[in-house]
């Protein structure tokens, strides 16, 4: 019996030990992963002076040109509960940068062809609209908070504010995502 209980214990110690390793080696991914996002947030502000950056949640959005900004005029920003009309391109973080290689889903048709995607159903070009809460990932939802009428914008977050550890449709298991969005419109009623 003593060997039984022996046996056991060192099962729950072996699996104890694989399960702090697999977290920490998780965690260790994350973490790099929000390295390559400050890096690619920091090329984005050196492409463009007039981009603001708001980091929320485990999010960042970049807007891009943002004139309504740089002259200090307000405009009515989304809020949760709130609706968004919009076309975007998705793409998975590959180093710093995003590349029609890494692109998996988008409902702009000038990004499928500049992609080269081959697409036989055409009606998923067309504005998405949809309301901002719990049904969007975690990070999109909180990059999305307090968008604009007409901004142009990426929404950057790592695995860890995405799909986590399940793998959704091309998207790889802890991938950390960047959304290309270009807000039509918004309404907060």
């Amino acid at each position: 019996m003593k060997l039984h209980t022996l046996i056991v214990h060192l099962f729950a110690l072996v699996a104890a030990v694989l399960t702090g390793c697999t977290q920490q080696s998780i965690q260790s991914t994350f973490d790099r992963q929000e390295t390559q996002i400050a890096s690619f947030v920091t090329a984005r502000q050196n492409a463009d002076e007039h981009a603001t950056v708001v980091y929320k949640n485990g999010s960042v959005r970049i807007t891009l040109h943002d004139t309504l900004a740089r002259e200090g005029l307000r405009a009515d920003s989304l809020a949760l509960g709130g609706t968004i009309s919009f076309y975007y391109a998705g793409y998975t973080l590959s180093g710093t940068s995003v590349s029609a290689s890494n692109l998996f889903a988008t409902n702009r048709k000038e990004t499928a062809d500049e992609s080269r995607w081959r697409i036989t159903d055409t009606t998923v070009f067309k504005i998405q609209t949809t309301t901002l809460d719990d049904s969007l990932v975690e990070g999109l939802r909180s990059g999305l908070e307090g968008v604009r009428s007409q901004d142009e914008c990426y929404i950057l977050f790592s695995g860890k504010y995405g799909f986590g550890n399940h793998s959704q449709g091309t998207i790889p298991a802890k991938s950390a995502l960047v959304y290309h969005i270009w807000v039509n419109s918004i309404s907060n009623e």
